[in-house]
């Protein structure tokens, strides 16, 4: 595979981002990155990596970009916007690892396509500790000439990586499924240790009586580990972003009609209201435990 090991384009070094492209650093590919804050870009250039000033000046026509970025209007400016990526690329390959709509992406695959590109969807599971590790997984979809050029470089960011077809925003109707299950699983361990606490029992002991034993996977050791210890301060998945998500998931046909996500909505307008957008996702553990945390 000649082109597992070629020059790259990597947009977006936020907590996911910047550990991701060093993966790819590492696994020897040489990387043109740009970030909207300059000084993220600077501490990757001290790494061997060469900093746009450009998301069209980071790609080269007809290679491959890899972006990672906060939300639609982000993705959308870097793409399409005056100093955007899409012409430049041209006959390239885009390699879309935001949590966004589905309808973005298979929006921009056209615009891709028109060119002669393509455009795979591949968001990722993992807080940045994974993502250090290259430990994340991976859901992806989109043409599947595209899915197998892009494989190389998925192998290297994550343990797996699952593909779920032509449709690039089948990728991410999975990633926002995905999300709304650690939404519900913080909830569930809220509501569960409130009761254990109640009871005089002691939060981190129960809990970590359930992750080892029924409940040991990642969702309940990470997220539920946070909530028994009540440490909300800023971590991997902010609140506004997860809020972010819940309203994309929130779009999808049927979502409307669930009385959990009409709970979790509610949840994270009041989370919203008392200012705890930069609070790490679990902080909707603290609506039940607020006057003790």
């Amino acid at each position: 595979m000649q082109e597992a090991r070629m020059e790259i384009g990597f947009l977006g070094l936020g907590s996911m981002g910047t550990p991701m492209a060093r993966n790819l650093m590492k696994s020897g590919h040489k990387l043109t990155v740009w970030n909207r804050d300059k000084a993220k870009s600077q501490v990757l250039a001290g790494e061997g990596a060469v900093v746009a000033a450009s998301p069209a000046k980071a790609v080269k026509p007809g290679g491959v970009v890899i972006t990672m970025l906060s939300d639609d209007a982000a993705l959308s400016a870097v793409v399409e916007g005056p100093d955007g990526l899409l012409k430049a690329l041209g006959a390239g390959l885009h390699i879309s690892m935001s949590t966004v709509s589905p309808g973005i992406n298979q929006r921009l695959a056209k615009a891709h396509a028109a060119l002669g590109g393509s455009l795979v969807a591949a968001p990722v599971f993992g807080r940045p500790d994974a993502a250090a590790a290259a430990k994340l997984n991976i859901p992806c979809a989109g043409p599947a000439a595209a899915r197998i050029r892009a494989l190389p470089y998925l192998q290297v960011l994550g343990q797996r990586v699952e593909s779920f077809g032509e449709d690039p925003g089948a990728a991410n109707v999975v990633k926002l499924c995905g999300n709304y299950l650690i939404f519900a699983a913080t909830q569930a361990v809220a509501e569960t240790l409130a009761v254990a606490q109640a009871s005089g029992l002691d939060r981190e002991a129960v809990m970590g009586f359930f992750t080892s034993t029924n409940f040991n996977c990642p969702a309940y050791v990470a997220y539920g580990g946070r909530v028994a210890s009540q440490d909300y301060a800023e971590g991997g998945f902010k609140m506004s972003l997860a809020h972010k998500d819940l309203r994309l998931f929130s779009d999808q046909p049927g979502a409307q009609g669930l009385p959990l996500r009409a709970l979790l909505a509610g949840n994270f307008d009041a989370a919203h209201e008392r200012g705890w957008d930069g609070m790490d996702v679990t902080a909707l553990a603290r609506l039940l435990d607020a006057p003790k945390a």
